[in-house]
Order: structure tokens, then sequence, then C-alpha cells
């Protein structure tokens, strides 16, 4: 009777790790804290695109990370990032100029490092 509660046990608990797992792979929860779900609000450019730079970020592996990136750098004014999660990049329009440095911080700032920007247009 005990090996059977056991058993029971151990399954139970199988399963809650196999779901969680699933979904952490699938980018459905957070690696990080927080909660990998929560969506942001849309940011636009106050007036009309002047260049556009693509960061290229080490360390992002779920949506939390990715939402994370995009928030600090939405917070400099005339800034909008779109962070892509796979390409491990964001680009970032911008509606006037932004040093590379500022950029630099704020991703730093949500705990990422920079390896490269490139500035598309300008």
């Amino acid at each position: 009777m005990k090996n059977i509660i056991i058993f029971l046990v151990i399954a139970v608990i199988l399963i809650f790790a196999i779901r969680s797992s699933i979904k952490h792979f699938k980018g459905e929860s957070s690696c990080c804290g927080g909660n990998g779900n929560s969506k942001l609000k849309k940011k636009k450019l106050q007036g009309p695109k002047t260049a556009e730079k693509i960061i290229y970020i080490e360390g992002m592996h779920c949506e939390h990370c990715k939402q994370n990136v995009e928030q600090r750098i939405n917070e400099i004014n005339g800034a909008v990032a779109k962070v892509n999660l796979n390409k491990n990049m964001a680009v970032v329009s911008t509606d006037r100029p932004i040093s590379d440095e500022i950029l630099i911080k704020a991703v730093e700032k949500a705990n990422f490092k920079v390896r490269d920007i490139k500035t598309t247009l300008s």
C-alpha cells in the first residue's frame, strides 16, 4: 500500500513538472520571474520615423525577457522597440536622434547585454 501511495505522489509531481517544462519551452511561461502572458501597452512615435536601429541582444529566453527589453527601450522619449525573441534582436524606431549609448543603457537596465547595434535608416 505504501508503494502505491509513493508511486501516485511521484506521478503527480512528474505531471506538474512536465506541464511546466512544456509551457516554459513553448515560451508561454517565464524563466526569469513575472507573468509571461501580460501584454504591454503599445507605444507609438509622436513624430515621423527618422531612424531605425537593430540591437542584437544576449540572454533573452522567454516572453517576459522580451517584454522587459521592450518596456525599457520604450521608456526612452522618441523610441519604440519591437523585440524578436527568436532572433535575439530589437528593432528600434526613433523620431529623433538617440545615441547607441542610451539604447545600450536601457537594455542593460533590463539585465541583458548588447552584442551589436546597426543603423538601418537615418
